[in-house]
This record gives C-alpha cells, structure tokens and sequence, in this order.
C-alpha cells in the first residue's frame, strides 16, 4: 500500500511538473505570437534643417580636403565627384568650387565599412557642427549613391513643411 502511494505520489509529481513545462512552454509562444508585425522601413533619414531649405549654392568637399588635394584617398575623390554629379542632376542647389561662395557645405568620406554624407551650414564652417548626417555602407557609390537619395528626401520633407 505505501508503495502505491509513493508510485502515485510520483506520478502526480511528474503529471504537474510536465503540465507547468507545457504551460510555460505555451505562454512563451502565445507572448511571441502577439508581437506587432515588423514594419519594413527604409533606414531612419533624419529631418533637414529647415533653415538651410532656402540655400541656393552648395560646396562639396571631403573630411580629408577638397578634390584637388594631392593627398586624398581615390575613394573620397570618387565619393565628391559622385555628389557633385547627384546636386547637378537633381537641380535644387547650384554647384560652387570654393567654400566661401556656397549655404551649404557637403562633407563626404568613403570608406570600405562605412560611407558619410554630412550638412553644414557654410557660414561658420568649419568650426560649426553638422546639421544633418547619414551613415551607411556602400552609400556613395557612383552607379547609387542612396545617402545623396536620403539628403534628397529630407529637404524635400523639410520643403514642404
């Protein structure tokens, strides 16, 4: 008699810890199951400056120097040419050589990790600090340059404020 005890006493001891694992196990997938679909967003573009929304004439340059310096890396020469051509096409900025005549100061660096295109505003540049920036890899090619994309649907967000 006590050894059905013991043997009943056990298998209940089993039953409710099986039931718990199962419940825990469920409420583990329920919680998993409600999460809000993800929603596929191109990556997050800051907003423009709407200060510089009225800028008429832009500059565009390298963190290392301008394009004709002698000492910039290829990539960042390619990554300005590349810019120069995308404001050119796209029309809403007029396309200077010198820092002093331009609203607006484009800063670029490409890397193999990592590509940059910056805003400054050209009165206190170089000193001031960026007023829009997009990072990302591969970004300023010159068959697609989606961070110049970016810049473009930023201002034209900003435009329309």
């Amino acid at each position: 008699m006590m050894k059905l005890m013991n043997k009943n006493a056990m298998r209940t001891r089993i039953c409710s810890t099986a039931i718990f694992a199962l419940a825990l196990l469920a409420t583990t997938f329920a919680f998993a199951g409600t999460k809000a679909p993800k929603v596929v967003t191109p990556q997050n573009v800051p907003t423009f400056p709407g200060t510089l929304v009225n800028a008429r004439y832009v500059y565009v340059t390298s963190y290392d120097g301008d394009q004709f310096n002698t000492n910039l890396l290829e990539e960042d020469r390619q990554a300005i040419a590349t810019v120069q051509d995308a404001m050119q096409k796209w029309g809403k900025f007029i396309l200077v050589y010198e820092p002093h005549q331009a609203d607006v100061i484009l800063m670029v660096t490409s890397r193999p990790s990592e590509d940059i295109l910056a805003v400054y505003d050209a009165h206190g540049w170089p000193q001031n600090q960026y007023l829009w920036r997009m990072m990302g890899r591969s970004g300023l090619q010159p068959s697609e340059a989606p961070l110049v994309t970016d810049l473009e649907k930023a201002f034209e967000q900003a435009a329309t404020k």
